[in-house]
């Protein structure tokens, strides 16, 4: 047997030997548990979140019966690292999925340095392009202690054998590796999507009626549902009607004004409003715990680019093609940036009988405290050889402190739509500080330092007016790369600039709209 089939079957035979305590767990009355998480939603794309252009009344509810957090991150600028480390509360960076590639067909299980490339100054990192099935995730635990388990919508971890079927979920619909809802929200849909529907049927509502389907099927039953949501992803085709309600709203004042983004933000606003209608009508709102979530920031920097030409969707985009679809602000930046708009994310909290209604809380947390913090909230305990990179968060969920100093993220990739270049960043109490690798003129890292709480759009470099702290946090982020062995961009020595081209750093000081 070769020696990585052999390392795959070992691995497996472990992780049964971890779970297998769990099959014989009672569920009693353990509460559900619905993770929704929406695909590219900024900070402030929600009208309980503080926007006053998008129309939001079911998620506003959720609001109403739970805790936001205000200071909530996910562990990377882009998706695919973000839902990995939900499921498995490791980093990114410990994974090796640190790009949202694992829709690509050539399979990539081992982390590592990209090809060189003569055209860019860094090699950047080779991104694994599947989640494995050796690891412990949220669903297998689940699973085996007794939840039905199913996920609903964007799933981006990888096609079959690394589905959501082979992650710990009994119900994978609409059973989709792409990034996307096969290239259009509105039906008909590609040929390939595994689901066909009436021509002028969205996803999202088909989607959220799936799961609403599942928590009535499961009503009497402890159950664990995955609402991944398409929503608002490009490409960006939502139901007319809504873009004519949203034009006749628009204020070009308000820097969020964009009619077709904020008709995509009501669509997946009503498949939240389905999700918990359900849950009304079964009497399991007061035994079901729910999430939140986004799983990066909002695009403030694309033009409206749809990619189905159909039905109409093409010409409404084009109108307002020059509007980037959401403003972050006051963070700077948007998806795909380690500044604050690409990863400071939406995030409410309901756990009835003990998060209070109503109310906001400003403890930093990470998308990779959810898997240890949905184990203890619904009295599971982690299977044998379970190390999360991720804390519990019930402290914060009950009102108290958390005992952790540091949040990191690490994003080794170049990403010239939003300007970031490959870096890691710490954060410890309000101090930021960004590493961005080969960033100098002369192939040394660059370091930009910021105070969170006097400029949280992240303006003004405070580096070298603060030496030994930089020197503090730079050693934390060094620290951070070895243990997680983290795949470190270094400078391209086959880097041949083109005919006229500088060779010169990134420049960094231009800022993006926000």
């Amino acid at each position: 047997m070769p020696l990585r089939a052999a390392a795959k079957v070992v691995a497996a035979l472990a992780l049964v030997v971890a779970l297998t305590p769990l099959l014989h767990a009672a569920p009693a009355e353990r509460p559900n548990l619905v993770f929704i998480m929406a695909d590219d939603l900024g900070w402030r794309d929600l009208a309980c979140f503080g926007s006053t252009f998008h129309q939001t009344p079911n998620v506003d509810r959720l609001a109403a019966r739970g805790v936001k957090f205000t200071q909530a991150y996910a562990a990377n600028p882009l998706c695919s690292p973000t839902r990995s480390s939900v499921l498995t509360g490791l980093w990114p960076a410990r994974t090796g999925i640190t790009a949202p590639v694992c829709h690509l067909p050539e399979v990539i299980l081992d982390k590592g340095l990209a090809k060189g490339n003569p055209r860019q100054r860094v090699r950047v990192a080779q991104s694994v392009t599947r989640l494995k099935t050796d690891y412990i995730t949220l669903p297998k635990v689940l699973k085996a202690a007794g939840y039905r388990t199913g996920h609903f919508g964007k799933w981006h971890l990888g096609s079959e054998p690394y589905s959501a079927l082979q992650q710990g979920f009994e119900v994978d619909f609409p059973h989709w590796p792409g990034p996307g809802p096969a290239g259009s929200y509105v039906a008909p849909w590609a040929p390939a999507f595994p689901v066909k529907g009436a021509a002028g049927e969205h996803i999202e509502d088909r989607t959220a009626e799936a799961a609403a389907t599942f928590i009535r099927e499961n009503r009497d039953r402890p159950f664990y549902l995955n609402y991944w949501q398409f929503s608002v992803h490009a490409p960006y085709d939502p139901k007319p009607a809504l873009v004519e309600k949203y034009r006749r709203r628009a204020d070009p004042k308000n820097p969020q004004h964009n009619p077709v983004y904020a008709a995509m933000v009501e669509s997946l606003d009503d498949g939240v409003g389905r999700v918990l209608a359900a849950l009304e009508e079964c009497g399991l709102m007061e035994k079901t715990v729910i999430v939140y979530f986004s799983d990066n920031g909002g695009v403030n920097w694309q033009a409206l680019k749809p990619t189905n030409g159909k039905g109409g969707a093409k010409g409404i985009a084009a109108e307002f093609a020059e509007i980037p679809p959401t403003s972050n602000a006051p963070l700077r930046a948007g998806k795909a940036s380690l500044y604050e708009g690409g990863v400071r994310e939406p995030c409410i909290v309901h756990w009835p009988g003990v998060t209070r209604p109503g109310t906001s809380n400003d403890t930093p947390i990470q998308s990779i405290d959810w898997m240890p913090t949905l184990l203890e909230i619904l009295g599971v305990p982690a299977p044998a050889g379970f190390r999360p990179d991720g804390i519990s968060i019930v402290p914060a969920l009950r009102g108290g402190p958390l005992a952790r100093e540091t949040l990191y993220w690490h994003f080794p990739h170049d990403t010239p739509a939003s300007g970031q270049h490959p870096a890691t960043t710490v954060r410890r109490g309000d101090w930021k500080l960004h590493r961005i690798f080969a960033g100098n003129a002369d192939g040394s890292d660059l370091l930009e330092l910021y105070n969170l709480r006097e400029d949280l759009g992240e303006t003004r470099n405070l580096a070298a007016q603060q030496p030994a702290l930089v020197q503090e946090l730079n050693a934390r982020i060094s620290g951070f790369l070895q243990e997680t062995q983290a795949v470190i961009p270094t400078l391209n020595p086959d880097y041949r600039p083109a005919a006229g081209e500088a060779v010169e750093a990134p420049a960094r000081n231009a800022r993006k709209k926000s």
